[in-house]
């Protein structure tokens, strides 16, 4: 209905503007209105009320958008939250044989990708609250519309001014014809009475609404600037703390990945088996292992720094323990043996201590 009435309102305002402007060509009454202070006034309300309509319709195109932003966000949250759960399952329930390498990354995943989720839906409050919220009271509000309403009154009055400066035209033209009827003046005087009141008139609200339209652009344009700027910064510092958490999360992935890279493949290498822990310290049941070790030359290598085993055919190292090492890959790996256990590390974790043979290992521990 509300839309029914405003079309039926513009109608009917186009109509009185059309028929004035008939009555003006016939009757002459351009120059009703020459004062140069109205003039400039009703120009002004007219670019005011373009301006405060543009911005109306601006403010209420970012509602829309941030609304439809929200909309799409928040499911964007939900199917990031669902890959995070099934990433972190699949980290926390993994079975594999070979290694946790892909288990870890999972995890890590799983939580990174949570936190981004997080993020993104603080960013969705954010934009409601910062940026929807304020933009639509305002275009819902009462300045504007009270604004809006004075300027469309001060219209109506200036339309009704000018008919009366018509029918003042139109009897000044009959007293003409017809001088010394006195009905005639007397109805003229009355016009022009009329016409000066609805001039009066109009000057004070054509003032009201110039002043009232004013504070509404001005407020208008602080406030969508402020939440462009507050929707800006938002944004900035959900972008920027994403950035943190893929940082931290691709460095993980990237030196595990490494890592794995470096370790050495034993699948494809003919890597000689661990010897057992009698057998490094000279207990041997039969003289042909005991003929092997005296051939083979193994040495001693201290740990600089601790080593946290991946893998079961990976060795733990704690700084200062001593290494009986066996073997040197060329991707910087060390097969070798320590406290009974056996298994690769990083040779780059070592430092060589000594140089000796496998039968003399039994001598030096």
């Amino acid at each position: 209905m509300e839309a029914i009435w405003k079309q039926a309102s513009k109608l009917r305002d186009q109509v009185a503007r059309q028929q004035q402007a008939v009555m003006k060509q016939f009757y002459g009454s351009d120059n009703v209105f020459t004062d140069e202070a109205e003039v400039k006034q009703h120009q002004k309300l007219e670019k005011l009320y373009i301006s405060t309509r543009a911005a109306k319709h601006f403010q209420r195109d970012i509602v829309r958008g941030v609304e439809g932003y929200i909309v799409t966000g928040s499911k964007q949250v939900e199917i990031g939250n669902k890959l995070s759960e099934d990433s972190q399952k699949y980290g926390t329930e993994n079975t594999c044989t070979s290694g946790s390498t892909l288990a870890k990354a999972a995890l890590a995943h799983g939580r990174a990708r949570s936190l981004m989720e997080k993020e993104r839906n603080n960013l969705l409050k954010a934009l409601g609250t910062q940026v929807a919220e304020p933009l639509r009271a305002m275009v819902m509000g009462a300045p504007l519309e009270d604004a809006r309403h004075l300027a469309q009154r001060y219209d109506r009055m200036r339309q009704e001014a000018e008919a009366q400066a018509i029918e003042v035209s139109k009897r000044q033209n009959k007293v003409r014809e017809s001088p010394g009827n006195g009905e005639l003046i007397t109805k003229l005087e009355a016009a022009e009475h009329k016409l000066q009141e609805l001039k009066s008139n109009m000057s004070i609200l054509g003032k009201e609404a110039v002043a009232a339209m004013n504070a509404v652009e001005g407020q208008q344009q602080r406030l969508t600037l402020q939440r462009l700027i507050a929707m800006v910064e938002s944004e900035r510092a959900y972008h920027q703390r994403v950035l943190q958490i893929l940082d931290q999360l691709e460095g993980e992935m990237v030196s595990e990945r490494q890592r794995i890279e470096a370790s050495p493949n034993l699948a494809n290498e003919n890597v000689m088996q661990p010897p057992s822990y009698e057998e490094v310290n000279g207990m041997f049941a039969s003289p042909r292992v005991d003929e092997l070790n005296e051939s083979i030359e193994y040495f001693l290598a201290e740990a600089i720094q601790a080593y946290r085993a991946e893998s079961e055919v990976e060795l733990a190292l704690s700084a200062g323990d001593i290494v009986v090492v066996r073997k040197l890959s060329n991707n910087g790996w060390a097969e070798g043996e320590c406290k009974g256990k056996a298994g690769w590390f990083p040779y780059a974790y070592t430092e060589k201590r000594d140089r000796v043979l496998a039968s003399k290992v039994a001598h030096i521990f």
